[in-house]
């Protein structure tokens, strides 16, 4: 996302896109804040849909996995089924699919590479209700493990999401942070600590960090030990991008060792035996050739979960009909996508795969919204249609529109609107425009003047169309926004020069930083005075 970055010309430019009235839904990549959405949210074992209103207070970020909100509830109409939910708090929900078009493309691609299938957690809700039931399980083990089950991110329900064309899920809003950069005089002692030398413990530093270092690989073992082996991969501290995964909450600040919460258990890539993609990825192909698994993602072990409740008993007793609602959710899950590493034989000899294979593949369109509701009906009664459809989306650009035409009576509407309607046509030009600057502002392409420019000018935009090659947001906004140029040449040619001959901005410039390291943790308060009592210094 763009430094100068405005929600507002978002909002507006949607605004406008909304006014000219299309037939067609609106294309929504994510949501901007003020944005009130209504879903059907089914709380973790209710077995029933409540309707919720809530509003997107901020966007949190985005990556493979999905992107993440901090909402607040502002109506539930059944709220004795989720008790965990109240109007008028906060909390986080996550959007199985991610902001970005090429993190979605490169997530989905490998998906296909590994499972024969689409990404099961954005368009299956059984993918996601798994999941969701899986950190329920983990949760209540963390509180056996640790003594808190507050180490692990309350999870409450999953939802449905028909603008974005996912599934997605509500969860406990966490106030934390990863971890202070601390100063550590002794960082020779800290690589003994890790190995299990014997080191002077009164020299020993970076307490958060080594806290950190400690629970997420007792909590690793602990997934292992419940059968939850490829949820772990979230955690593994080998892999040096697991570590943003576990936060510490706020209100511990002045405890290293208390607060740390496991917040994230929804993977975004497909770890392929031939594709590792982190230092740590080559232990954990390995051990998931030792158990059969050569295509890692969420799998969990199932009986070996059932061990691990029958072993503690007392603790889960609430939770023998979540651990059936698991099975079942697994069950269909796994079947839902060919699979070969994990079905092998069966795709030859199951019926009931092939049968729940092209049962989900019409539930995900759905959830896309590729197809309406009476053409989902009509594609679940017939595994022939559910084939052909299937094979149209193959063909490249034209499939798709294909399928839309077939299936989707807002976008037949749409496309025979604009072949016999040259209003509706123009309109729908300038929709598409609109659109294009969102994505464009978003990443940093264009600046909120240039896109107003571009909205009210629209003949400017063929301009800007050839830079669409260019893979890097920056250059094309360099190549295209003067403005743009002589404040990177400000910053990266003057200002070093105004630095180097005028005393007060250096000083001011030395003092900035010092108020920064102080922030984060990389200066203590006393090598922060030495510096400021220094700053008048020649030599300084």
């Amino acid at each position: 996302m763009s430094l100068e970055y405005s929600s507002d010309f978002c909002t507006k430019l949607n605004t406008r896109i909304e006014q000219l009235g299309l037939y067609r839904p609106k294309t929504v990549a994510r949501y901007e804040p003020g944005t009130e959405l209504v879903y059907d949210f089914e709380p973790i074992g209710s077995g029933q849909k409540l309707q919720l209103k809530l509003s997107i207070e901020k966007f949190v970020g985005g990556g493979f996995a999905g992107q993440v909100y901090k909402v607040k509830i502002l109506e539930l109409d059944k709220p004795q089924l989720c008790n965990d939910l109240q109007v008028g708090s906060s909390y986080a929900m996550k959007i199985l699919v991610p902001p970005s078009g090429f993190s979605k493309l490169f997530r989905n691609a490998l998906y296909w590479v590994g499972f024969g299938g689409p990404f099961q957690l954005q368009v299956n809700p059984a993918a996601a209700k798994a999941g969701a039931l899986w950190q329920k399980f983990i949760r209540r083990a963390a509180k056996i493990k640790f003594g808190n089950e507050k180490c692990v991110v309350n999870i409450y329900g999953t939802l449905i999401d028909e603008n974005i064309g996912s599934c997605g899920e509500i969860s406990e809003w966490i106030q934390g942070r990863t971890w202070r950069l601390e100063v550590d005089e002794h960082i020779d002692l800290l690589r003994k600590w890790k190995k299990q030398l014997v080191v002077d413990q009164d020299k020993i530093g970076s307490p958060e960090y080594r806290s950190k270092y400690v629970f997420m690989h007792e909590f690793v073992n602990m997934l292992h030990e419940m059968g939850a082996h490829e949820f772990a991969r979230q955690y593994e501290w080998t892999t040096a991008k697991s570590q943003p995964n576990c936060l510490k909450r706020l209100e511990t600040n002045s405890e290293p060792d208390k607060g740390l919460t496991a917040v994230d258990f929804r993977a975004g890539l497909v770890l392929l035996p031939m594709l590792p993609m982190s230092p740590g990825d080559f232990k954990l192909i390995g051990q998931g050739i030792k158990r059969g698994s050569w295509v890692q993602f969420d799998r969990g072990d199932l009986n070996k979960l059932k061990i691990f409740i029958d072993n503690h008993k007392d603790d889960f007793s609430d939770m023998t009909d979540l651990y059936n609602q698991l099975v079942e959710a697994e069950d269909i899950y796994r079947n839902s996508v060919p699979d070969v590493s994990h079905n092998g034989s069966r795709l030859f000899t199951s019926g009931k795969l092939w049968s729940t294979i092209f049962d989900s593949a019409a539930i995900g369109w759905k959830v896309q919204n590729i197809i309406d509701e009476k053409s989902f009906e009509k594609l679940r009664a017939s595994k022939l249609k559910t084939f052909i459809f299937f094979l149209i989306g193959i063909i490249p650009i034209l499939g798709r529109a294909v399928r839309k035409l077939w299936c989707h009576q807002d976008w037949r509407k749409h496309y025979v609107s604009l072949l016999t309607n040259f209003q509706y046509f123009k309109k729908a030009v300038h929709a598409k425009i609109l659109e294009m600057l969102v994505n464009w502002h978003r990443s940093g392409r264009i600046s909120e003047e240039k896109g107003e420019l571009l909205a009210n000018q629209r003949w400017r935009i063929m301009y800007h169309l050839p830079f669409l090659l260019l893979i890097l947001p920056f250059l094309h906004r360099f190549l295209t926004d003067w403005q743009f140029v002589k404040e990177k040449l400000y910053f990266l040619i003057i200002n070093p020069v105004k630095l180097y001959f005028t005393a007060n901005l250096r000083k001011q410039w030395l003092l900035d930083m010092v108020e920064e390291g102080k922030a984060k943790h990389i200066l203590t308060e006393e090598d922060a005075n030495v510096i400021v009592s220094q700053v008048d210094e020649p030599f300084i």
